[in-house]
């Protein structure tokens, strides 16, 4: 692993140490994951894997379906969260390890589904993470992805935003680049849908951990976007309040033999 790589990972350690607990508090983290669980066409025989699994809200829905889920993710606090989140809904199908999504520690073919859910705009690396994905999954078995996507003329502007609020945001790719990294990843019958996450501004604030100041930046740019529109995120004002949308794309795609 190189420097960069390494300083980035503690960024993301340090940040999601502290959004542990309160990103599990956003209504919007656990919006359509029903609809995660029916593109990927979980069943009750699917062994599931759940990359960079957070405190674990995706990776407890699945194992309502599945015969048995995993979750890997970087930092320790998630975990922790996460065991914390299956206890406390008495399931007995799940286990978890604090492990890079860049080097799964995993044989090939392990897993007949394999997820990860707004996770790879923190990557410095998504192609490689989309790899790993695949040749951990078993032949014929489904690799699903989740993430904001936008389309191009807003991409610079929206990653300049979250790098703010999040600085261990690393870049949202745009429609055409997610597609030609899925179409070149070697899946076939590959599917697109998506979704809208719906955030007010002051709420996602108190639930992330912006440089000292970096929060009234993003006030600014936000008010700004009310008639700007750069960030791509519908930003509207509600009685007084500002809120904006992220868009969600979802692609599911079938490992070749």
């Amino acid at each position: 692993m190189n420097t960069t790589e390494a300083e980035h990972n503690q960024r993301i350690q340090e940040q999601f140490t502290k959004q542990a607990i309160p990103f599990t508090q956003l209504k919007g983290h656990l919006n359509s994951v029903d609809l995660l669980i029916e593109l990927s066409r979980t069943g009750t025989d699917d062994t599931v894997l759940d990359v960079a699994c957070g405190p674990g809200m995706v990776a407890c829905e699945f194992a309502r379906i599945a015969r048995h889920v995993t979750g890997i993710d970087l930092t320790e606090k998630m975990i922790e969260e996460a065991k914390t989140r299956q206890a406390s809904e008495s399931l007995s199908n799940l286990d978890w390890q604090v492990g890079s999504a860049t080097e799964l520690p995993f044989e090939d073919g392990t897993f007949s589904v394999v997820i990860s859910r707004y996770t790879f705009h923190h990557f410095t690396n998504p192609g490689r993470v989309l790899s790993e994905m695949i040749r951990v999954c078993k032949p014929h078995g489904r690799v699903l992805v989740a993430d904001p996507v936008l389309p191009a003329q807003f991409v610079e502007a929206f990653n300049e935003m979250e790098r703010l609020r999040d600085p261990s945001h690393t870049k949202a790719l745009s429609i055409e680049e997610f597609d030609f990294m899925v179409a070149d990843s070697g899946l076939v019958d590959i599917q697109r849908a998506g979704y809208e996450v719906e955030m007010e501004l002051e709420q996602q604030l108190a639930a992330s951990f912006p440089n000292p100041g970096d929060d009234d930046k993003l006030r600014h740019i936000f008010r700004e976007d009310l008639t700007a529109n750069r960030l791509g995120t519908q930003t509207r004002s509600i009685e007084g309040q500002i809120h904006y949308t992220y868009p969600i794309s979802i692609y599911v795609g079938t490992k070749t033999a």
